[in-house]
């Protein structure tokens, strides 16, 4: 059996990169054979020769060791098993590992904008993973001259992160909640103070469940995607969604029969949810609905939510913060986070705003015993 090492590798270009994409001209090939059903089809898609195509072919099944394509008579070319389980394994992993490669790709480029123009203004974020980030830190960067160093997290953790003094802003979501006891007010109350935190209008989503093109096993409702026989994936501990689902299993009555499906198979982002569905890994799973656009899934709606931005009380003279909201408050943003499938920018998109009218569970209150 041959060696086989991995190398990885980055580039500079002119224009930043969205998402986290990690371009492989071997993964990039088995693709376009898949879609295309032909090695015609697919030097067509990738704008290359037949040859080339063919070359390429070549050369990878001998570093590899193995064959790639089969033909047969008058039938497409296929990915053999053996390509196909590799495509699946590494849109899988790169998938999970999209919010690392942000955190990287934000830190080079950290690094890069101080070399080049040590006046641009830098602002660490902590938050939730989401895919409208990536396209807020591209518009701060080319229009309000602002590097978003971005991490993401679990919203608990991000919170914290926020009280600790490991970054400026930190980002959550939550839906439309009345007040009264809940998950969302036992685990969030703790972590913001009304006066001292200061809520950013950011953007709404939409959540449900991504399930497989067409809904062949009519998966209608969080209970349904989580009886006996299917496979559910969900979010880890400490992240909005995961606490998003236990809210809504305990609205049903649902929490405490479906507590253990929840740690059968975890994932830790929207991508990673919709790629475990699209390989089969799993019948369904929480996550928003651009994740299951962009793996051509289907998806059943569930509940909007709000997306928020929090700093302390002293942080919003800061000038990166400042820049943050004139981002937010633009119509360049308005108009780039409503082309992502179940996204919109509210019309305060930017404003500061109170945390107890934004969150009227906050002002919930146990009643007093009387004596």
């Amino acid at each position: 059996m041959k060696a086989r090492g991995i190398h990885l590798q980055y580039s500079f270009a002119a224009q930043g990169q969205r998402g986290g994409d990690v371009q492989n001209p071997l993964f990039d090939l088995l693709s376009a054979l898949r879609l295309g059903g032909s090695i015609q089809h697919a030097a067509r898609s990738m704008g290359a020769s037949y040859r080339h195509v063919w070359g390429q072919l070549k050369h990878w099944e001998e570093v590899l060791g193995e064959p790639l394509v089969t033909w047969a008579q008058g039938q497409p070319a296929r990915l053999t098993p053996f390509a196909d389980r590799l495509l699946w394994a590494e849109t899988q992993a790169r998938a999970r590992l999209t919010p690392h490669i942000e955190a990287l790709r934000a830190e080079l480029e950290h690094v890069l904008a101080e070399a080049l123009d040590g006046g641009q203004q830098v602002l660490p974020i902590h938050a939730s993973h989401d895919l409208a980030l990536p396209l807020l830190r591209e518009i701060a960067r080319s229009r309000h001259r602002l590097h978003i160093d971005l991490k993401f997290t679990g919203s608990m953790d991000a919170l914290r992160a926020l009280a600790e003094g490991r970054c400026i802003v930190a980002g959550f979501h939550v839906p439309p909640l009345a007040g009264g006891p809940h998950r969302f007010s036992r685990q969030l109350k703790p972590l913001l103070k009304p006066g001292r935190h200061k809520l950013i209008a950011a953007w709404r989503r939409q959540q449900g469940l991504i399930v497989a093109p067409g809904n062949p096993l009519q998966i209608t409702s969080l209970g349904a995607a989580l009886a006996p026989g299917l496979r559910f994936v969900s979010r880890q501990r400490g992240s909005g969604t995961r606490l998003l689902t236990e809210h809504l299993l305990a609205e049903q009555g649902l929490d405490a029969t479906h507590a253990a499906m929840l740690e059968r198979t975890v994932e830790e982002s929207h991508v990673a949810v919709a790629a475990a569905v699209a390989s089969g890994r799993a019948d369904a799973g929480v996550g928003v609905a651009q994740a299951a656009v962009e793996y051509q899934l289907g998806f059943v709606p569930l509940v909007d939510e709000d997306y928020f931005l929090v700093c302390l009380d002293d942080s919003l003279e800061h000038p990166a913060v400042q820049a943050l909201r004139h981002c937010l408050a633009g119509a360049a943003w308005a108009a780039e986070v409503s082309c992502l499938a179940g996204y919109t920018a509210p019309a305060n998109a930017g404003q500061v705003l109170s945390l107890t009218r934004a969150l009227p569970w906050w002002h919930f209150r146990s009643p007093k015993a009387r004596g």
